[in-house]
C-alpha cells in the first residue's frame, strides 16, 4: 500500500493533449464582463448613497486592476523598467 502512494506522490508529465495556448486570452474574456459588471454596480452604490471620495477611490482601484490585468504584458514590461532603472541587468 505504501509502495503505491509513493508512486501517485510521483510528478507526471502533463497529457499530450491539453494545449494551454490561448488560456489568459480566454480567461480575459471570460473574467472582462465579470469584472466590469461588478465595478459599474458598486459605482453606482456609492454614487446613489453620495459617497464621491469611495466612489473616487473605487473607480481609480478599479482602473489599476483593469490595466494590470487587461493590458498584454504589462508586469513583464513594468518589472523590466523597474529592474533597468536600478541597474540590474536582465537575461
Amino acid at each position: 500500500m505504501l509502495l503505491s502512494v509513493v508512486e501517485l506522490a510521483q510528478p507526471t508529465a502533463p497529457p499530450a493533449g491539453v494545449n494551454t495556448e490561448g488560456l489568459a486570452e480566454f480567461l480575459r474574456s471570460f473574467f472582462a464582463p465579470l469584472f466590469l459588471v461588478i465595478v459599474s454596480v458598486v459605482a453606482l452604490f456609492f454614487l446613489f448613497t453620495r459617497e464621491i471620495t469611495r466612489f473616487v477611490q473605487f473607480i481609480i482601484l478599479a482602473i489599476a486592476i483593469g490595466v494590470i490585468f487587461y493590458v498584454p504584458n504589462i508586469i513583464e514590461v513594468t518589472a523590466k523598467a523597474i529592474a533597468g532603472a536600478l541597474g540590474i541587468s536582465g537575461g
